[in-house]
């Protein structure tokens, strides 16, 4: 594989473009694998040098003809370096994921962000909330960046952040300082509902574990840094989805609405559940894979559930 060499301090200077075009080329030519946050080895390569120069995701293109300084390149460097050779993800590298327009601590504790709920979080949840909840419960929470998010959404709210992973807390707790939330969301840990109490809440939204066995296997290398009890859901990717279908009723108000990614697990799930009218979003990003069923309909169907 092809390394990438500092430069020396003496060299000509090197601009923005020029550093792009080379972590472009380079992540082109190592055939690393885009899904954590970006689609194309420009998008990478403009994450990563965003990240050393401390630019906003909507930095402007009249930065390209900027001038690194030597500390900068061999920063940048560094971290494209690493991109290729160790196959970690980016946000891993630089410590911080976006979701919703927000930034989020994120390291191999937790899974990073990437989901297509933010879309539904940006609308409201609507049509299928008829009002703001007023309570919201994000299962799996990881990061905690779709319930901190719900939160944004939702000012009057009180979030409830459930993961079973305490190593996970750790960092939903960090985020939960940093976008000063503290007094509205709390993490709780937890086996799904076990540690809730008799608490009820308007929306439960969840991304929780759903990759299949056989897609565990042949993920690429990047998704081997990200902690397989936040991926990994039985050989058809609804271990946990069985349960939380059997026991959402029992923690959804009267006009609760349950929310959950399931990915490609979707076939399987139609699958099993054939009587169960699913509704699945249409995303205007093309992605796929989130299915909605309100309290009324979890009882309706609750014996093919158990």
């Amino acid at each position: 594989m092809t390394e990438i060499n500092p430069t020396p301090d003496n060299s000509p200077p090197v601009t923005v473009a020029a550093m792009l075009e080379l972590g472009e080329q380079q992540f082109e030519t190592a055939q690393i694998y885009f899904g954590h946050g970006t689609t194309s080895a420009w998008d990478e390569a403009v994450y990563l040098l965003s990240f050393v120069m401390n630019l906003p995701p909507d930095a402007d293109r009249s930065l390209l003809d900027q001038v690194l300084t030597a500390e900068q390149h061999r920063a940048i460097l560094e971290l494209y370096q690493r991109r290729v050779t160790e196959r970690i993800p980016a946000p891993y590298l630089t410590g911080t994921a976006w979701f919703c327009g927000l930034p989020f601590h994120v390291d191999e504790r937790v899974i990073i962000p990437r989901s297509p709920l933010a879309e539904l979080i940006y609308d409201g949840f609507q049509p299928w909330c008829e009002s703001a909840p007023d309570f919201v419960l994000d299962l799996c929470t990881g990061s905690g960046c779709i319930g901190i998010a719900c939160a944004y959404a939702f000012e009057q709210a009180e979030v409830v952040l459930s993961d079973i992973s305490a190593d996970a807390l750790a960092v939903t707790q960090a985020n939960i300082l940093e976008h000063n939330v503290a007094s509205r969301v709390t993490a709780v840990e937890s086996d799904l509902f076990d540690n809730l109490g008799r608490r009820r809440f308007d929306l439960i939204i969840s991304n929780p574990p759903y990759v299949d066995a056989r897609d565990l296997a042949e993920m690429p290398d990047e998704y081997q840094h990200e902690p397989e009890l936040a991926l990994a859901s039985g050989h058809d990717g609804l271990a946990f989805t069985r349960r939380l279908l059997r026991e959402a009723e029992q923690y959804l108000t009267p006009q609760g609405v349950l929310v959950v990614e399931v990915g490609n697990s979707w076939v399987a799930l139609e699958q099993a559940f054939s009587l169960v009218p699913f509704v699945w979003i249409e995303f205007a990003e093309g992605d796929s894979g989130v299915f909605v069923l309100t309290r009324d309909q979890l009882l309706e169907h609750k014996e093919s559930f158990a």
